[in-house]
């Protein structure tokens, strides 16, 4: 602290200029998303293209006088707007407890008083007072300063904290990142040391301000999903009016009755319109959202899941990412000896590096806040306990700062007789030396300590000791006569799920980035730990900012790390590999990665340590700030995907037969077999198997072990459809079959109908357990524990048995007794009509390959 500034002689801003600048200028608050209302969210819910497709369909049953169809499609429009609304509100209210950072509590001075308030208070020409453990509540330039610190990671990237001098009254006020700065920055925080600072921006001005409004210029990408849903829909919407007009034509001219004809064609409309397409889509997104919750990953925008299991980079942010973000002790160095640190290891210290470790924390608080500091005590307190070298009854008589000429400082204990004084110094290992006074072979032993241990990505910190016989202490710490005793090794350790989660990465072709603001040689030596491929090979930001956009696309397909990287560039590098094609999934924690987040086809921010600024920016907020969560939603996101063409194949098998059962009887002049009722009791089937039973069906084995699926690609391509189709005509070819072949044996109308109908729905149940997996045979199926399909099955059986052998429902839905040989057939015919299809699943894994359909 400079001792020509007494902060007693401050009197600050007047509580009638701060109210009037935040009348003039506003709160110091960022530029964030509005909080979402109950009745703007219902209102998004309800105005989803897809689930108004709903709503008409459901009212066109009512204007047909089908009140329960009506009902039943209705109700399914209360039960996906409950469940997306319980979402939305669910992730409005998690962000609104995660939104801590912007407006933390500040210390100032005002009218002569130090006075604690609300970060959102804080006006331009506050004075403000910052101590350990502060968060800076604005940018401000420093007054006057001792030993601060500050934590900009959240900023620039960088993992260590940085020095802070005072302001000369001259210097212009410059962009964070690097020692000696006199400035400090909205959001940062504070590791060690007290300061005074003058407030020169808030809010939007503010650097982190100034990232969130550049967010606002990037524009959102829509995924295909719905694009191509509505396509499908559109698509049987036209075939339905073809095949419709089509019926009451063929109806009216052959049998002369044009009433009938348009009952005829209405009830085939019934049997093609696509209801289930927008239930199957908002539930599979709104039901994935809260399957990717239960791993920690928090969904803000539900295009995101379907775009999860087509991403083919992962950008990733080292520190706190990869990393966790806390220096640990790793390595020692004493006498030209090295030491690994590890506090699980029960052996003790060796001698030789006691003293290293006993004025380590001697040279650090008593109690404190700096994480280096801590992590010496830590260590230092578990190794030497009970020893000679702990000295908690020592009595701290004097510091001495660090300054831009001397990186060092030094703590002047009293020795215990109280005749001298104990001088502990830590700091740059060159700033030490300078203080031993070193002669070069000296110089020269302690340069290949620190060479070795800063090649392994450690920082390093010199540890010096002195005495003082007791008089008058000196001025400078030069004045003392030190001993180099040795140097400390730290390092961010890796995430112990890190190395398995990039493996699983690549083992699903997903390439991973680490970007960082970090020295390329903590790069490099991170990348091998956690196993990226190439590691040594990296690209510097001084290097990147030389580039052009296409040389950068090209070095780009090589390059796995990034180092000293600002910004501007992180969003460069994602904007490039979007170029090149790739599907960009960008994790990040800070206000630095909010723009790339935004950009990236998924942002990925970290939700326990990250800003707002990066949260709403992003598509998933990660909790717990665990990188093999990411990997985890990616499975799940693929899962999803899987899942939903399986439905969707289902969805077109099953229309087919139906369909097809309400035109060909009047193709060929046949009684009627499917009336509004029946199909109303097929979509109580159809419905709950395509939204819950394939939503809950589990992975297949082989799912992170596929290549990404090209985004560019259709939801359900040709060949696809073509399998589909196949499935849904074996099925109406049987159930034709076994309709003709009961009129032939002069069954009746009613008994040949029930003996469709039946087949019919044996026929759907099968449908629905064959397309469940596309790699497990149907036994394996059946014994796979999917309660929502054995709910369905069940429920279809016993309402079948119901409408068979309830007199009264039997009447109804104008079917006739079934024997149980009878019902033994129909059983038989629906498992066989889909025989080939198990055969081809069983062909394909004798063959060792997964059976390429889909």
């Amino acid at each position: 602290m400079n001792p020509a500034f007494d902060i007693n002689n401050i009197s600050g801003l007047s509580e009638g200029e701060a109210i009037s600048r935040i009348k003039k200028e506003g709160f110091n608050e960022l530029p964030s998303q509005k909080n979402k209302n109950i009745f703007f969210i219902f209102f998004e819910v309800i105005r989803e293209p897809m689930l108004l497709l709903l709503i008409g369909s459901g009212l066109i049953y009512l204007f047909l006088g089908e009140p329960k169809d009506a009902a039943m499609l209705l109700s399914f429009v209360f039960v996906v707007v409950g469940i997306t609304f319980y979402q939305e509100r669910k992730t409005e209210r998690a962000l609104e407890a995660l939104r801590n950072l912007s407006s933390p509590r500040a210390l100032v001075i005002r009218d002569r008083e130090q006075k604690r308030i609300a970060g959102r208070d804080v006006v331009r020409e506050d004075i403000i007072i910052l101590r350990e453990g502060d968060r800076v509540p604005a940018d401000a330039v420093v007054l006057s300063c001792s030993n601060l610190s500050v934590d900009e990671s959240l900023l620039t990237g960088e993992s260590m904290p940085v020095r802070k001098a005072e302001w000369d009254g001259q210097e212009t006020v410059k962009r964070p990142g690097g020692d000696d700065l006199p400035f400090v920055y909205s959001g940062t925080l504070v590791v060690a040391g007290r300061g005074v600072a003058k407030v020169s921006s808030i809010g939007a001005d503010t650097e982190m301000g100034k990232i969130g409004k550049s967010l606002q210029q990037i524009r959102q990408e829509d995924t295909l999903l719905k694009k191509e849903t509505a396509k499908i829909v559109r698509d049987f919407s036209i075939i339905g009016i073809i095949l419709c007009s089509l019926v009451v034509l063929i109806y009216g001219f052959t049998r002369g009755n044009w009433l009938n004809g348009i009952l005829s064609g209405l009830t085939l409309g019934m049997a093609i319109l696509p209801e289930e397409f927008p239930v199957v889509l908002i539930i599979f997104l709104t039901l994935g959202a809260w399957r990717i919750s239960r791993y920690k990953v928090l969904t803000r925008r539900s295009q995101a899941i379907e775009t999860l299991g087509a991403a083919t980079v992962l950008c990733t942010d080292k520190t706190g990412t990869l990393t966790l973000n806390k220096m640990k002790l790793a390595m020692l160095c004493a006498q030209g000896d090295f030491y690994e640190v590890n506090i699980k290891n029960a052996e003790p210290l060796p001698e030789k590096v006691h003293d290293l470790m006993e004025y380590g924390i001697l040279a650090s608080q008593k109690d404190p806040f700096d994480p280096i500091e801590k992590e010496v005590k830590l260590v230092g307190e578990f190794y030497l306990s009970n020893s000679e070298h702990i000295h908690k009854n020592w009595k701290l008589v004097r510091e001495y700062t660090l300054s831009k000429k001397l990186l060092a400082l030094s703590h002047v204990w009293e020795s215990p007789d109280k005749q001298n004084y104990i001088i502990a110094a830590k700091g740059s290992p060159e700033a030490i030396a300078d203080l031993c006074h070193l002669n070069p072979d000296e110089k020269s032993g302690s340069m290949e300590c620190i060479e070795k241990m800063t090649g392994m990505g450690l920082r390093v910190l010199g540890v010096a000791k002195a005495s003082f016989k007791k008089k008058e202490l000196p001025d400078g710490q030069h004045d003392f006569a030190f001993k180099f005793i040795g140097v400390l090794g730290f390092i961010d350790p890796v995430r112990s799920t890190v190395p398995d989660a990039i493996k699983e990465a690549y083992g699903a072709g997903i390439k991973v980035i680490m970007i960082t603001g970090d020295y390329p040689g903590t790069a490099v030596h991170i990348a091998k730990q956690i196993g990226l491929n190439n590691p040594e090979q990296y690209i510097t930001g001084s290097e990147l900012e030389k580039m052009d956009h296409l040389q950068l696309r090209e070095k780009i397909k090589d390059i796995n790390v990034f180092a000293r990287v600002v910004p501007e560039q992180k969003l460069a590098i994602v904007n490039a590999l979007k170029a090149n094609g790739e599907i960009v999934a960008m994790t990040g924690d800070g206000v630095n990665d909010a723009a790339a987040l935004k950009s990236a086809n998924i942002g990925i921010a970290m939700g326990e340590r990250g800003t707002d600024v990066a949260r709403e920016a992003s598509d998933l907020v990660l909790l717990n700030d665990d990188f093999s969560s990411i990997v985890a939603a990616i499975r799940m996101g693929r899962r999803i995907f899987d899942n939903l063409k399986k439905a969707i194949a289902y969805i077109f098998a099953v229309h087919v037969p139906i369909a097809g059962m309400s035109f060909l009887p009047v193709l060929f002049h046949l009684p009627i077999v499917l009336l509004p009722a029946h199909i109303a009791f097929l979509e109580l089937i159809i419905d709950p198997a395509c939204s819950t039973v394939f939503e809950s069906c589990r992975e297949e084995k082989d799912i992170m072990k596929r290549s990404p699926r090209n985004l560019r690609e259709e939801l359900f391509n040709r060949k696809a459809l073509i399998f589909s189709l196949l499935q849904g005509a074996s099925i109406l070819a049987v159930v034709f079959l076994v309709y003709i072949f009961s009129l032939y044996l002069n069954k009746g109308e009613l008994e040949s109908r029930t003996l469709a109908f039946a087949t019919l729905v044996f026929a759907n149940i099968t449908l629905i357990i064959t397309n469940l997996s596309w790699t497990q045979g149907f036994i394996k199926i059946i014994k796979s524990r999917n309660q929502a399909l054995w709910w369905v099955v069940s429920a279809a059986l016993i309402a079948l048995m119901a409408v068979l052998y309830v007199s009264v429902l039997r009447n109804l839905f104008h079917f006739a007794f079934l024997t149980v040989d009878d019902v033994a057939v129909t059983f038989i015919s629906g498992v066989v009509s889909l025989l080939w299809f198990e055969a081809l699943k069983a062909l394909s894994k004798k063959k060792r390959a997964r059976l390429l359909i889909f």
